[in-house]
């Protein structure tokens, strides 16, 4: 195996977070590490809704932090949520500097819109739906531009590389089928979430939870990776990953309806912008009983569909179906995941050396549900504490440990795994099902021993299993009921390595 040494943060994943983190780690050289060209295959390019900050008049961070706490069900660490709501306008402003081309107003100020459970409009938008991929794009071509940052749009992470002190050295990179040990001063995780497990999902399906799986077994804390946030508003065009229509459609006034035009959830004209878990469980009970699910946006969106939500509009009349004359079939699908590898605000791990940022880390703010378009605020704006932060580590030395090697599972097996994740530990679960999908991973892990993607569904399915109530996005129909007393999933197991000199 090819060892390489790198003076600086090795940084694995080119994402939001992942790209913020290297742009403010300078003058350290950094290494990034994707396994597809920027641009591709990150949830970041496919965020529709906008980044939440308080930027408009009447609006301010305590208030924005109010609402984070609110909408994590007694799970949001609140100096965790104050450091983010007050990083909001400074991390908007910076992305802006950049060239990420924000709608504005008539007075020059920051275009916004209403997401459900924010108490004010607060979400800055790009082209109405295009938010992810705009901002991206303008971090994409400063990173091109840095000459302090090498970008290797060819790599995958496999392990990570520890010493005997339990200091994360490195991690072992497969490029174009070569694994080589990557030595670092630090490592950044910022691999994204887990969504490509579930064979129901709006994320990109290559997305398997494999950093929050390298980091366990690394020995790194995982916390609360029961909590999965499921998105009401898929797209069900018989497409994999699923389009989404974005929640700023029911901001609008767009209404969730059954295949008979009745109300899902009421007749109030807030009704649909109740937390997302709340909406996804209507959503799918509607599914279940087969009355169907439909977001109706002709009234309130109409005819201004092309301009103010392209993305939307241009998935829908690829698959046939004109918004703007018919409701769009919606189902809930995994979207983003709110636990994962326990970081602060600065991407700190509980293993020296280790930082993790973006969705596969758990930094409290989201608790046990996401309030909409926080991701994107949280990518940015820790992601630039993360790189700071992990430009500050120097590199130590000693012999390392390297981990072993990990199994791929076949395509049959992973769409059986995608399969049962999302049968039997998405929106609505129980014992009966969950004991079902950790049977099935128990089949897979004896064919493929340690495979990345099915230590993260373990952790998912087990923890589910264990938490005896519900709670934000772990919904379990035999124990519907929330503990008095809100708790954390912590969780921690290092797996014995060998010494490699």
């Amino acid at each position: 195996m090819t060892r390489v040494a790198h003076d600086g943060p090795l940084i694995i994943g080119g994402g939001l977070a992942g790209l913020s983190a290297a742009l403010e780690a300078g003058p350290r050289k950094v290494l990034l590490v994707t396994p597809a060209p920027l641009l591709e295959a990150c949830s970041s390019a496919w965020a529709q809704g906008g980044i939440a900050a308080a930027v408009a008049p009447g609006d301010d961070a305590a208030l924005h932090a109010a609402d984070t706490a609110a909408a994590g069900a007694g799970l949001v660490e609140t100096e965790a949520a104050r450091s983010l709501t007050a990083d909001g306008r400074e991390t908007v402003e910076w992305l802006a500097g950049l060239g990420a081309p924000f709608d504005r107003e008539a007075g020059g100020g920051f275009a916004v819109s209403l997401e459900a459970a924010h108490s004010r409009a607060r979400v800055a938008r790009v082209g109405g739906d295009g938010a992810g991929r705009a901002i991206l794009s303008a971090l994409v071509a400063a990173v091109r531009a840095s000459p302090q940052v090498e970008v290797w749009e060819d790599g995958r992470l496999r392990g990570l590389i520890r010493d005997g002190s339990g200091r994360v050295r490195g991690a072992v990179i497969e490029r174009a089928g070569r694994r080589i040990e990557v030595l670092a001063s630090a490592v950044v995780l910022a691999t994204g979430g887990a969504g490509g497990l579930y064979a129901r999902t709006t994320t990109p399906s290559a997305l398997l939870g494999e950093g929050m799986a390298a980091a366990f077994e690394a020995g790194a804390e995982i916390l609360d990776p029961e909590f999965v946030q499921f998105h009401p508003t898929a797209i069900d065009v018989g497409l994999d990953p699923m389009p989404l229509a974005t929640e700023a459609l029911r901001g609008e006034g767009a209404r969730l309806i059954d295949g008979e035009e009745r109300f899902l959830l009421g007749e109030a004209a807030d009704a649909d912008l109740q937390p997302r878990d709340v909406v996804a469980r209507a959503v799918h009970a509607a599914r279940a009983d087969g009355r169907g699910a439909f977001l109706d946006a002709r009234a309130a969106v109409g005819e201004r569909f092309p301009e103010e939500f392209p993305a939307v509009f241009a998935a829908c009349m690829r698959a046939g179906l004109d918004p703007r004359e018919s409701p769009i079939p919606v189902a809930a699908a995994a979207h983003y995941h709110m636990g994962g590898i326990a970081a602060g605000p600065d991407g700190r791990t509980s293993l020296p050396g280790l930082f993790a940022v973006g969705e596969c880390a758990a930094t409290g703010v989201h608790g046990a549900n996401r309030l909409a378009s926080n991701s994107l605020l949280e990518a940015a704006a820790f992601g630039r504490r993360t790189g700071r932060a992990a430009a500050g580590e120097t590199a130590a030395s000693g012999p390392i440990l390297s981990p072993a090697d990990q199994p791929d599972l076949s395509p049959m097996q992973l769409a059986a795994l995608r399969a049962a994740m999302s049968d039997h530990v998405g929106v609505v679960r129980d014992a009966a099902g969950l004991g079902r999908a950790l049977d099935l991973i128990a089949a897979l892990e004896r064919d493929a021993p340690g495979a990345l993607p099915l230590v993260a569904a373990r952790l998912i399915a087990e923890a589910a299993l264990a938490r005896r109530e519900s709670r934000g996005g772990h919904y379990r129909r035999d124990f519907p009921e929330r503990d008095a007393v809100a708790r954390h999933t912590r969780l921690g197991a290092p797996a014995p390595l060998a010494a490699t000199g």
